[in-house]
């Protein structure tokens, strides 16, 4: 979508998405994976040099890959010299939700009828292969996954370790007020 703005050199059209971005605002709305998470570290990088001004970052995603979210996980956990405001607008699940789950205190949001999920992390496909090394060396991964995520999740909200493996051992849903008082982020408000 094109936007048409005036200027002093006449009109001028730019795509909405440039748009909120010189508004220092980034969206994630879609799966986690390398490719969505790279865009949003390049979009932070180009933010953070234009000025150390607030970035708003707008998340309504169902999760996706650990590893990618992790890398973008690590790169806003490295960027505490900006306020970065954090929203969950629509549904923030998986990973999606320790990235929420991850931003500075006071500063994550969510809206009235948005919702968080969390759960163990899943092997993703049609099916598991392999030999029976192979099956057991996967499933140790995984379960180091999950302690690594769920330390996370514990450092994040304040929760014990046990209270968090109690929590994402289902698909744990919350609405917005769950969420707050689960420590996943800090307050409700009503609109962007």
């Amino acid at each position: 979508m094109l936007i048409v703005k005036k200027s002093t050199s006449g009109l001028q059209s730019l795509p909405l998405e440039s748009m909120l971005l010189l508004q220092r605002k980034i969206f994630l709305e879609e799966a986690i994976t390398y490719e969505s998470v790279n865009l949003v570290i390049k979009q932070l990088l180009y933010l953070r040099e234009e000025s150390n001004e607030t970035i708003d970052i707008y998340i309504s995603s169902p999760g996706g890959e650990v590893n990618a979210g992790l890398l973008l996980y690590d790169q806003l956990k490295g960027m505490q010299d900006i306020e970065i405001n954090m929203y969950c607008t629509g549904f923030a699940a998986s990973m999606a939700a320790i990235i929420l789950a991850g931003g500075q205190k006071g500063h994550r949001f969510i809206l009235p009828h948005s919702k968080v999920m969390i759960h163990e992390p899943l092997i993703a496909g049609s099916g598991i292969t392999g030999s029976a090394t192979s099956i057991q060396q996967t499933a140790e991964s995984i379960m180091e996954t999950k302690i690594i995520l769920s330390r996370l999740l514990a450092y994040d909200t304040g929760k014990t370790i046990k209270e968090i493996t109690a929590a994402i051992s289902y698909d744990n849903t919350m609405d917005a007020k769950e969420a707050v008082s689960f420590g996943i982020v800090d307050k409700i408000i009503e609109s962007l």
